[in-house]
C-alpha cells in the first residue's frame, strides 16, 4: 500500500462554507474557482488584496483562530508556513481537509490543474510536488481536446447509451468500448482522428 497515494475526488461546494486563510495574491488566485463552485466563502487575514476586498466575500481582518473552522467543509491555507501549520493542525483535530497552497507538508487536499469542456472536468495533480508540471499538462490537454460543442454531443451519446445499457443489462466492461466506437463512427470516422484534429486546431494548423 502506498501511503502517499491520493484519492481523486470532485467536491460539491455550492452553499457550503469554505474558509480561506490568507489575504495575499496566492489566496486571491483561489477565489474565482471557489466562487464559481458556489462556495460560501470567508477570508480571514489581517490584510487583504484589493481584489479580495472587492470580491464581495465575507472578510475577517484579523489573524486566524481555530474556531474559524467551526461549520466549515473545506479550508484553504494560503498564508505563511507557520499560519498554514496552525490551520492544518486545527483542521486535523476537526477531521477537515486543508488545501495548503504550495505547502505540501501542511496539506491534506491538493488542487490540480483543471481542464473544462462543457460539463466535463479533468483535474491533474502532482501531489503538491510540481504545480508547474500540472500546469504544463493542463495546457497540453487544452490543445488536444475538442471544443465544448463536440463534448456536448459526446455527452448526449453517453446518456443515450447509458439508458440502453441499463435496460438491456450490458456488462460494465463492454460499455466503454461501445461508447468509443459510437463516438468514433458518428463524429470522426475514427476516435484517434477526433483527438488529432483537436490538436491541430490547438496548434493553429
Amino acid at each position: 500500500m502506498n501511503v502517499d497515494a491520493l484519492f481523486p475526488v470532485f467536491l460539491k461546494l455550492s452553499g457550503r462554507r469554505v474558509l480561506v486563510v490568507g489575504g495575499g495574491p496566492v489566496a486571491t488566485s483561489k477565489l474565482d474557482a471557489l466562487l464559481a463552485a458556489g462556495a460560501d466563502l470567508t477570508v480571514v487575514a489581517p490584510d487583504v488584496t484589493p481584489a479580495i476586498a472587492a470580491s464581495g466575500v465575507r472578510i475577517e481582518r484579523r489573524p486566524f483562530d481555530p474556531s474559524d473552522l467551526d461549520g466549515v467543509w473545506l479550508a484553504v491555507a494560503a498564508a505563511t508556513p507557520d499560519v498554514n501549520a496552525a490551520v492544518s493542525a486545527a483542521a486535523e483535530a476537526r477531521r477537515l481537509f486543508v488545501n495548503a497552497v504550495d505547502d505540501p507538508p501542511n496539506a491534506t487536499a491538493y488542487l490540480g490543474g483543471v481542464v473544462r469542456r462543457s460539463s466535463t472536468t479533468i483535474a491533474i495533480s502532482t501531489g503538491g510536488r510540481a504545480p508547474a508540471l500540472a500546469g504544463l499538462l493542463r495546457e497540453g490537454l487544452e490543445d488536444v481536446l475538442p471544443a465544448d460543442d463536440t463534448f456536448d454531443a459526446w455527452l448526449v451519446e453517453a446518456d443515450r447509451l447509458r439508458d440502453h445499457w441499463r435496460s438491456t443489462g450490458v456488462p460494465m466492461e463492454q460499455r466503454r468500448p461501445q461508447l468509443a466506437e459510437v463516438i468514433a463512427r458518428r463524429y470522426c470516422g475514427r476516435l484517434d482522428s477526433c483527438v488529432a484534429s483537436a490538436g491541430d486546431r490547438g496548434r493553429g494548423v
